[in-house]
């Protein structure tokens, strides 16, 4: 007979952990007494981070008994106490192995169905003090469960378990958390899952992109159900030379190069919105690593990439002062996950500056099947002397029959001609989007200087644009993913304080930083970025999220732990690697 043996509630709390302040719900303590179960959770429980905890589907988490038996004796561990998982009902019955999703229980006066394994994260390796907790609980088929809540009421320790109602399709916890995390994602296994009706939508994702992999082109190598967008396209590592064939003035402070094969033999179709890494010698030895968008139209024949000339850049600077129409570049094929999606809702191209660059390529790929889809152009600029593409701009929009441009110059001077060079004074703004007439619905691709972007994002959300409709190119770095960090300050990417200058160079191209290896002090390549506040993604830190799933652009990694299903080929999982020699990767 099933039976709960505790009830564990915890509000959230800060902590400190390696140096940081992390603020967790995870530290649970038995109830005495009855306690109340609500639609969201229990009476005096919290989560400290409701991205990845707590919510309908995630109500209440179980883990078993005899879970505990199985890690006090593999930890040789004496310590373990009720809640130590952080789950809210430990339970004696209910194996991962035998429970399936859409089962449904009565304990006390509540009555509960089961939706997803868990899904664990550091946290966990903190409160157990084990930091490969995250990964073993994953790969040893004893995650543990979520409930939602189907009837609310009270529960106590010692309540009889009763089994009221099962799913039609049976699939246990065991097997749909090695569905997901395991190498192996057969179809057939898939179709199953996604037809349990009470799978949670954030597991019901995740198998579609597997399934959605595994039926199209694209499937192969990597776990598409758990990559980061930002990972989604990976591409061959390492360089090809290809020739500048032409170099052209943009604005004042903007050049496109374009580049080509030296033999004329076909380039990798790039995706609209994807990026290029180039790698550019200097006179102290090692190489500057930089990334640049592609402008222009989607081709194998032709490369282009626009940048902009910064004072004292050092990127810009030698591609302006040394580089001539002849020369021979290092370059990586296309990369990046900002691409233009294929769907039919209405499109929003909005940038600053040179933040044009890859939307500008999005709206080439546009004109070019000639999209009845609508399509708004919005664009900030100083003035036209730093206006780029804007006789581009003008040509590609007469091929877009719902098409509509809408040009800001904040500082316009007199030979701007209002109307004909830009249409208002000023920025954009929630306003403007109002006038112009932008659906609510639409995508919107936004790239351009980081205040630009915030103040967008803000105005967007304002104007009740929902985030997952809202993608971000951000040019020095990705969006971070820091759970449960509070407190900490953003810098700017920098070397780290310890630098050594021996061991493999780690460079991040898009944050355009470079280290040398010190397996003294780091233990992971992730822990190398954070050393040098490169912007990093992560959750459990031991191979199982994919959360930190990265393009590796050149060289090789060693994985220890090994991840339980590895990233695509030319991804790797910068939580759990290390560089075997010099390294490029696109951070």
């Amino acid at each position: 007979m099933a039976r709960l043996l505790s009830v564990n509630v915890g509000l959230p709390r800060n902590i400190t952990w390696k140096d940081r302040t992390v603020r967790t719900g995870i530290w649970k303590a038995p109830v005495h007494g009855r306690c109340r179960v609500g639609r969201l959770n229990l009476d005096g429980d919290g989560q400290g981070d409701l991205n990845g905890h707590g919510g309908e589907q995630r109500a209440v988490f179980v883990y078993q008994i005899d879970s505990y038996h199985y890690w006090q004796k593999q930890l040789n561990r004496t310590d373990f106490v009720h809640g130590q998982f952080g789950e809210n009902f430990t339970v004696e019955g209910l194996p991962d192995d035998t429970v399936c999703i859409g089962d449904r229980y009565q304990i006390g006066s509540a009555v509960f169905e089961v939706t997803q394994p868990r899904v664990t994260c550091y946290r966990v390796g903190i409160r157990t003090n084990e930091p490969k907790m995250p990964a073993l609980l994953t790969s040893s088929g004893r995650p543990g469960f979520y409930f939602r809540v189907l009837s609310e009421g009270e529960v106590g320790a010692g309540d009889e378990i009763v089994k009221v109602g099962e799913a039609t399709e049976r699939m246990t916890i065991a097997e749909i958390n090695a569905l997901l995390y395991s190498p192996d994602h057969p179809r057939d296994r898939l179709e199953r899952a996604l037809r349990i009706g009470a799978l949670s939508p954030g597991w019901r994702s995740s198998f579609e992109a597997l399934l959605q992999s595994r039926t199209s082109d694209a499937g192969g190598s990597g776990n598409a159900g758990l990559a980061p967008a930002a990972a989604a396209h990976p591409a061959a590592p390492g360089f090809r030379a290809l020739v500048v064939a032409s170099i052209d003035r943009e604005a004042v402070d903007v050049v496109s190069l374009s580049l080509q094969h030296p033999d004329h033999e076909p380039l990798p179709l790039p995706l609209p919105g994807q990026y290029l890494v180039l790698r550019l010698p200097r006179t102290d030895g090692s190489p500057l690593i930089r990334s640049y968008s592609l402008s222009g139209p989607q081709s194998t024949e032709n490369y282009r990439i626009s940048v902009k000339i910064e004072p004292g850049g050092a990127a810009g600077s030698y591609l302006r002062d040394h580089v001539r129409a002849g020369d021979v570049l290092d370059v990586s094929s296309p990369r990046g996950g900002f691409t233009l999606q294929s769907r039919e809702r209405p499109v929003v191209l909005l940038s600053a500056g040179i933040g044009a660059t890859p939307v500008l390529a999005m709206l080439h790929a546009l004109a070019a099947t000639r999209s009845t889809r609508q399509i708004f152009w919005l664009h900030a600029a100083r003035d036209g002397q730093h206006h780029p593409f804007a006789d581009e701009v003008r040509r590609l929009m007469l091929a877009l029959p719902r098409g509509r441009s809408f040009v800001c110059y904040s500082r316009p001077d007199s030979r701007d001609k209002l109307g004909k060079d830009f249409d208002a004074p000023g920025h954009l703004s929630r306003p403007l989007f109002e006038d112009i007439g932008i659906p609510r619905e639409a995508d919107v691709y936004l790239c351009g200087p980081a205040r630009f972007m915030a103040d967008m994002k803000q105005a967007l959300a304002a104007f009740g644009t929902t985030s997952e409709r809202i993608h971000l190119e951000l040019f020095n770095g990705g969006e971070s993913l820091i759970p449960g960090i509070v407190g900490a300050a953003m810098r700017a990417p920098h070397p780290p304080k310890d630098a050594t200058d021996s061991g493999p160079l780690v460079s991040f191209a898009r944050s355009g930083i470079a280290a040398h290896w010190k397996p003294s002090a780091y233990t992971s390549i992730l822990e190398l970025a954070e050393a040098c506040d490169v912007p990093v993604r992560w959750s459990c830190r031991t191979g199982v999220c994919h959360n930190c799933e990265s393009g590796l652009v050149s060289g090789a990694v060693a994985y220890d732990p090994p991840p339980l299903d590895k990233p695509a080929e030319g991804n790797l999982l910068i939580c759990c690697s290390q560089p075997v020699q010099d390294v490029i990767i696109d951070l």
